[in-house]
């Protein structure tokens, strides 16, 4: 399915539509697969993965801003829980860029509508910025974090909440966004 189909189905879910989120979540299934088998084939049990991220989906639908593309915010969800699974087994994996995977799956569109993440982070105090990049985005724990950066734990992830806090507010237009 297409980048519009598919966030027409979320949408559709999103206003009550039963047959249009179980079409959603049908079409999603085999996406999460081959997302999942590329990066992780051996390390985990893909299915209970995909499982675990279809629930994540279902769950936090409500976060999801229809005017905004659909494929990003799916495989933001997914590669989440990839991190925390592997987190939780203390085991690595190599994940690939968002781009390589969006283009690979037939979302060029997507690609170029896809939110600079570093211009982003660009905005916000560098300690907060760091921190983002490095607990949220490259996966390290805050306490390996707080370790090389020479911080408290506490001080790492007041940094990143209020970051992040910051970040939401720009990104909704928040008071906190100016």
């Amino acid at each position: 399915m297409r980048e519009e189909e598919l966030r027409q189905l979320m949408v559709g879910g999103l206003a009550g539509d039963a047959r249009a989120h179980a079409a959603l979540l049908r079409a999603i299934a085999p996406m999460l697969q081959a997302f999942y088998r590329r990066r992780c084939a051996g390390h985990i049990d893909i299915e209970d993965l995909v499982q675990d991220t279809l629930i994540a989906i279902h769950e936090r639908r409500t976060s999801y801003d229809g005017r905004r593309p659909f494929t990003p915010w799916l495989y933001a969800i997914a590669r989440y829980k990839m991190i925390d699974l592997f987190r939780r087994r203390r085991q690595t994996c190599n994940v690939a860029e968002l781009d390589d995977i969006l283009a690979e799956e037939g979302f060029e569109d997507v690609v170029g509508a896809r939110l600079d993440v570093n211009r982003l982070l660009a905005t916000l105090p560098a300690k907060q910025a760091e921190a983002i990049r490095q607990t949220k985005l490259e996966g390290h724990s805050v306490a390996d974090h707080a370790g090389a950066a020479g911080l408290g734990e506490s001080d790492v992830k007041v940094s990143v909440h209020r970051g992040l806090k910051a970040l939401a507010a720009r990104l909704t237009g928040g008071a906190d966004g100016h």
